[in-house]
């Protein structure tokens, strides 16, 4: 038989009542009495709490008050919560004498574990394969690729892209057609000045590269997002452009269906408009082989964009265009008459890199590795979470952990207490986008930057800070 838990005189003491019905806010009245109790051994390790709602019975209280409380406290490390056998007084150090009493515990000044989207583990960069390709590049370089630089970009890298694009990604190209850039964000800088705006995106996204956007005079309206990646049905002929992430939607996790991916070239077609490809991790999928660019159907009314940043380090500023014709001329222009943005001997390095093979077994290994972070977390959840569910394809750098409605936010906050850097999808949503039923709570949870030491306890950090079941 479940043992049972104290009465709220027990937990609260005798004062505690009129407290609550004086004005100020009564969760932090709260979380500051239970504090005490626990202080002051009126509660013992191990002491089972009354469920939230027979809590807020007793108080005169809102649910949500007394449940945000409990949240708060198992965040700070004074309350525990397991599935199955409710919230009780954490297992600490015996009660502490008032002459000794800490303040209210404070935020970890800087994260333990890194959760965040966007890089890679920077130990796994290949260091050895970079500097062969490097000293390789070097010698065999010509006395141009040391003078002031073509803003096309260096042409051994035009031309090995050109055929690696074409091999991994069913791109249609040629090395005329490919512009260099430090990264995606640049291209984008590129673009708005070569084709204006208004321009429809992804209802969720990065914010980085609409605020890009917007700071070019481009605006950008929300089109949505569901398990089949865009609606793209809801282009319309005003849209002169619209950014996509087909292979792998950021950050829900959907590819664009098939037939929305020619939906989306019959549009630009019919309407003159243009397709921005942002390819972030198309490289990366783990259950079957990377679905190609839609690039590849109209390579004249469809741009890609790619970088290394996700598969070598975001230090290498190298990143490329693929560009319809009647836009190569205005976005070198927009650039400026000589290279000012990524170092040659880089872009020679990295030719020597792809043409030697050594990226696609760097991009092999890395596979390997990110499927094996990615299973990991699905596994840990399973065992420790099984309420909440990892969505979205095999494939990237991150997942989505979907989480109970209205959860988002404290979970975000119980990570940080945890020492756990990690973002909600709200940090994503594009501004006055409501989702159909409501707001989607969610993590979007990077696996690929912790070592491989640190990750099973990020992981285990992460699930500490997940609501009960």
């Amino acid at each position: 038989m479940a043992d049972s838990w104290v009465n709220s005189a027990e937990i609260l003491g005798s004062d505690l009542p009129l407290e609550l019905s004086a004005t100020g806010n009564r969760r932090a009245v709260l979380m500051t009495a239970l504090r005490e109790a626990v202080r002051s051994g009126r509660l013992t390790p191990g002491t089972r709490l009354p469920p939230y709602r027979s809590l807020a019975a007793d108080l005169g209280l809102a649910r949500n008050t007394v449940a945000d409380a409990y949240a708060e406290l198992v965040a700070e490390g004074w309350l525990a919560a397991r599935q199955g056998s409710g919230t009780r007084v954490a297992e600490r150090a015996a009660p502490i004498t008032p002459a000794h009493r800490p303040r209210t515990p404070e935020r970890p000044s800087r994260p333990v574990h890194d959760l965040v989207q966007g890089q890679p583990d920077p130990a796994a960069f290949p260091r050895t394969a970079w500097l062969a390709s490097a000293r390789r590049a070097l010698a065999a370089a010509p006395n141009d690729a040391f003078g002031p630089g073509d803003p096309h970009g260096r042409p051994e890298l035009r031309q090995a892209l050109a055929g690696y694009l074409a091999r991994v990604r069913g791109v249609r190209t040629s090395p005329e057609r490919i512009v260099l850039c430090s990264g995606a964000a640049h291209g984008l800088r590129l673009l708005a000045g070569a084709v204006g705006g208004p321009w429809a995106a992804e209802a969720y996204g990065l914010p980085f590269h609409r605020g890009l956007l917007a700071s070019y005079g481009v605006g950008t309206r929300p089109v949505g997002v569901d398990e089949d990646g865009a609606r793209v049905g809801e282009l319309t002929r005003r849209d002169r452009a619209v950014l996509l992430t087909p292979a792998h939607q950021f950050p829900t996790g959907g590819p664009l269906h098939p037939a929305r991916r020619a939906a989306v070239v019959d549009w630009a077609r019919s309407t003159g408009g243009l397709v921005v490809e942002d390819d972030y991790d198309g490289e990366f999928r783990y259950d079957r082989q990377p679905v190609g660019a839609v690039q590849g159907l109209d390579p004249e009314h469809v741009v890609l964009l790619g970088s290394v940043s996700k598969s070598l380090s975001p230090t290498l500023r190298i990143g490329w265009m693929v560009l319809p014709e009647r836009l190569v001329a205005p976005v070198v222009a927009a650039k400026g008459e000589r290279e000012q943005f990524s170092s040659a001997t880089e872009q020679l390095t990295l030719a020597d890199f792809v043409d030697s093979g050594a990226y696609d077994r760097h991009v092999r290994r890395m596979r390997q590795r990110h499927r094996r972070r990615r299973d990991q977390l699905v596994a840990a959840l399973e065992h420790r979470a099984p309420h909440v569910r990892v969505t979205g394809i095999a494939a990237g750098l991150h997942a989505v952990v979907e989480l109970p409605p209205g959860t988002e936010r404290s979970v975000v906050r119980a990570a940080a207490w945890q020492g756990l850097a990690v973002e909600g999808l709200a940090d994503y949503r594009h501004p006055g986008v409501e989702p159909p039923g409501g707001e989607r709570d969610g993590l979007v949870v990077g696996y690929a930057t912790p070592s491989e030491h640190a990750y099973p306890e990020a992981l285990e950090a992460l699930c500490r800070a997940l609501p009960p079941g």
